[in-house]
């Protein structure tokens, strides 16, 4: 659960800003209670801590700008192919892992998931600032579908990709790589994570 130092008041700017519900403190310690998307964010004195099933959805909005580049991990789980599916996603920076998350996206084929994934990773790379990003993947068929490589005959996917292409046109700068699976073992296990929970 990540812990922000901050200037609270300003923590809270930024939230409602972008829309959070508050609450008042459950205790002396807790200043205020927010809700945004699938984090939930409790104040304290001089700093915010983020829970919730997407803490990112309340980190992005906190994390003080950002420039420069980024890695983005992802990886689909699926039970069957379709079947019950999620997705994970990983950034990181020179600082370490920026942030992650893990989340189940119904019914949907394993192609379907990765480039969810894929989708949710650039979403949060865009919105966490950064205007180069170098993704990662263990889909082979995604990285080269998004190369334009291999052509996208499934009109689902197809949609996906275009999808993939107009968050793409949001950074300066941007590459994607096939890597084994063991290197992309945290997007998987939180893929596989949200996948076990339900």
């Amino acid at each position: 659960m990540p812990v922000i130092e901050c200037d609270v008041e300003e923590a809270r700017q930024r939230l409602e800003a972008a829309g959070a519900e508050f609450a008042a403190g459950n205790s002396d310690h807790e200043l205020w209670h927010a809700d945004l998307g699938e984090a939930h964010v409790v104040a304290y004195e001089g700093k915010v801590v983020v829970q919730g099933r997407r803490p990112a959805d309340g980190t992005s909005v906190l994390a003080d700008e950002r420039s420069g580049r980024v890695h983005a991990y992802f990886d689909g789980a699926c039970r069957g192919n379709p079947g019950p599916s999620a997705i994970g996603w990983v950034l990181v920076d020179g600082d370490g892992i920026v942030a992650d998350g893990g989340e189940r996206i119904g019914r949907a084929t394993n192609n379907q998931a990765e480039y969810e994934a894929l989708v949710r990773a650039l979403e949060m790379a865009d919105r966490y600032g950064y205007d180069e990003v170098e993704i990662r993947g263990d889909s082979q068929l995604i990285v080269k579908q998004v190369k334009g490589a291999w052509n996208t005959n499934d009109p689902d996917l197809r949609e996906l990709r275009v999808r993939v292409h107009e968050l793409l046109e949001r950074f300066d700068d941007w590459s994607i790589s096939h890597v084994p699976r063991e290197v992309n073992d945290r997007a998987d296990d939180l893929a596989n994570e949200a996948l076990d929970d339900a």
